[in-house]
């Protein structure tokens, strides 16, 4: 019931149509059942006429006037049969795809909804999966089991309606046996949905893993990984194999238990008949009509049946969905203050302590303040805590006490689409998606000119480069983005960021991969971008911020030092470690710097 409720929201607001096409199902349904009915008419009429000439009644023979009769009333139903089928199937198709559009607006707008944390928890392909493969699973079994489910249910009902009608007594004989059915149906569905279940879940698991490998394949090969990744993938694909075969077998035992059942009741409906018929209390005819009646209950009970791993596979399918959907959002503390169009720039952490897990905290007391206009670099070993100091400006995640101000304003008083607007980052991992260069850049501004974008290229040193390019600005960038090389992505995000104009700039520095002609146009383009901006720059080689106003030494998730470049080296403390330990031969071995 959860799995249809939820269902019914997406679809309730094309309830005309939905309606409308049960309407138009109802009248296929009963003009299918008036079809052996009416067959058995004329049969019961042409028995009659062969009887007569046998028994040489006079004036016997074929009566065509009742035949012709039958035949116009048998086209009428025709008629009726197929423009509801049609009409029905239109509505149906209307209304699914209205649905599941709906649907994948919701997945896409829950996406951008959810906490980093989420993801970070999450892998991507089984999202992935979430998104594609469960909604095809469920639009699949909507726009085709499920009218075929009305269909045999209605078709069942009309049927045995059709059967009461004729012959009660017999009727009875076969509704006997149809609890039967029901039982044996009731028994497998109970044993295989929960290995449909597993098979989506393990579905979703080997999807993230192929998606995974896939986008660190040329790490796989450095590293001599391939052998290790494909038996990884074999055990995976495997255990998926095991469970599908499973699922399958079980529910596959339905169809032969249904056709053994329903060949049973055809087998005691056509004994039992033909004693009514010898007895005088049965016509022919409707003899026919029954045992077609007794086809249209068999067939439809074995169609569900074929249609029960479909079915069950788009029931997992949508608790995966409805499980995302329902996954808890970013929480927003009540709205009380705004930001003005244009911030200062100054920023203060007061007393902040923040912990992934709020038991284990892993700031504790962090507190410093940034004048507008100022540089930050923040330093520190791999795990210090240097990027969970950004994730918490931005509000990736919400800090456990404290506060963390901009221009004198608690950041979680106002909206975060607000807060975000102010800043801009260029990361280290360098992100462009599928379409040209000019769109990539008009990215950080979606409603910039083209000459506004040429412009931003040109700051970020990268406007060269792009016209030697077969198509310049329109070049499309491929789906791996590696039709460019490295540096000359880190140039166009940077270009990305000009664009956008943000008060605040935070730079993860990406130069440690690039040569060194590249590294001083990067270095030259990040220096243009921040002049007159507050920036926080995450730091990997120390001899890129000897001018930063403010250096943060973090270990542990903690400040442990703060200074300018000389003072901290004067004190010869932890900093001065770090930044010696990058021009020294011999690196201290309890010191792990991001290089």
């Amino acid at each position: 019931m959860f799995v249809i409720r939820r269902l019914w929201h997406y679809m309730k607001p094309y309830k005309l149509q939905f309606f409308g096409a049960m309407l138009a199902t109802v009248i296929m349904m009963v003009s299918n059942a008036l079809e052996p009915y009416i067959f058995g008419l004329a049969i019961t009429r042409l028995t009659e006429n062969v009887v007569d000439m046998s028994h040489n009644v006079p004036g016997a023979g074929v009566d065509f006037a009742y035949i012709r009769y039958v035949l116009i009333v048998y086209a009428i139903r025709g008629v009726f049969f197929y423009g509801s089928s049609y009409l029905g199937q239109f509505f149906l198709t209307n209304v699914v795809q209205n649905s599941i559009y709906d649907l994948r607006k919701d997945l896409s707008d829950k996406v951008n909804q959810l906490p980093v944390s989420y993801f970070d928890s999450e892998e991507t392909g089984d999202i992935l999966s979430k998104m594609t493969n469960d909604v095809d699973s469920i639009s699949n079994a909507l726009q085709q089991s499920f009218i075929q489910l009305v269909n045999g249910v209605l078709g069942i009902s009309f049927a045995v309606v059709m059967m009461f009608w004729i012959h009660w007594k017999l009727a009875i004989v076969l509704v006997l046996i149809m609890p039967l059915s029901m039982f044996v149906a009731r028994y497998i569905l109970k044993k295989s949905q929960p290995a449909f279940n597993e098979q989506s879940h393990t579905l979703g698991h080997l999807f993230g893993f192929a998606q995974e490998q896939l986008s660190g394949f040329t790490e796989l090969k450095v590293f001599g990984m391939q052998d290790e990744s494909i038996d990884v993938f074999i055990e995976r694909n495997l255990n998926l194999r095991n469970i599908g075969f499973k699922a399958s077998f079980i529910s596959a035992m339905m169809m032969p238990f249904m056709v053994l059942i329903a060949n049973l009741g055809y087998l005691a409906v056509a004994i039992v008949g033909l004693f009514q018929v010898f007895a005088g209390a049965l016509t022919v005819g409707n003899l026919m009509a029954f045992i077609s009646y007794v086809f249209q209950v068999n067939q439809p009970i074995q169609m569900i049946s074929q249609l029960t791993g479909v079915i069950q596979s788009a029931f997992s399918a949508s608790y995966r969905v409805f499980d995302f959907l329902d996954e808890a959002e970013e929480t927003n503390r009540e709205v009380i203050q705004t930001l003005p169009e244009k911030v200062r720039g100054e920023v203060e952490f007061r007393n902040v302590r923040f912990g992934y897990d709020p038991e284990k905290p892993l700031m504790k007391d962090i507190s410093f303040k940034v004048e507008p206009g100022e540089t930050v670099a923040v330093v520190g070993p791999t795990g210090a805590g240097k990027t969970t100091l950004i994730n918490l400006l931005m509000r990736f995640y919400e800090i456990n006490s404290g506060a963390i101000l901009i221009d004198g304003v608690d950041i979680q008083d106002v909206s975060r689409n607000e807060l975000r607007k102010h800043f801009g980052m260029v990361l280290q991992d360098a992100w462009l998606y599928t379409d040209t260069i000019m769109e990539n850049i008009r990215f950080g501004d979606l409603e910039a000119q083209d000459y506004h974008v040429q412009e931003a290229a040109k700051i970020a040193n990268v406007d060269h480069f792009i016209k030697t390019l077969p198509n310049g600005y329109q070049m499309e960038i491929n789906e791996e983005a590696n039709n460019i090389s490295l540096g000359q992505k880190q140039l166009m995000t940077i270009a990305r960021a000009v664009l956008s104009d943000p008060d605040i700039l935070i730079l993860d520095e990406a130069t440690s991969s690039v040569d060194t002609r590249l590294e001083k146009l990067i270095q030259e383009a990040m220096d243009k971008v921040m002049e007159g901006r507050t920036s926080f720059v995450i730091a990997h080689r120390l001899s890129t911020i000897r001018n930063a106003d403010l250096i943060l030494v973090m270990q542990d998730g903690n400040i442990i030092e703060k200074g300018t470049h000389d003072s901290l080296l004067a004190a010869e403390g932890f900093y001065a470690d770090l930044y010696n330990s990058q021009f020294n031969e011999h690196t201290p071995a309890d010191i792990h710097m991001e290089y």
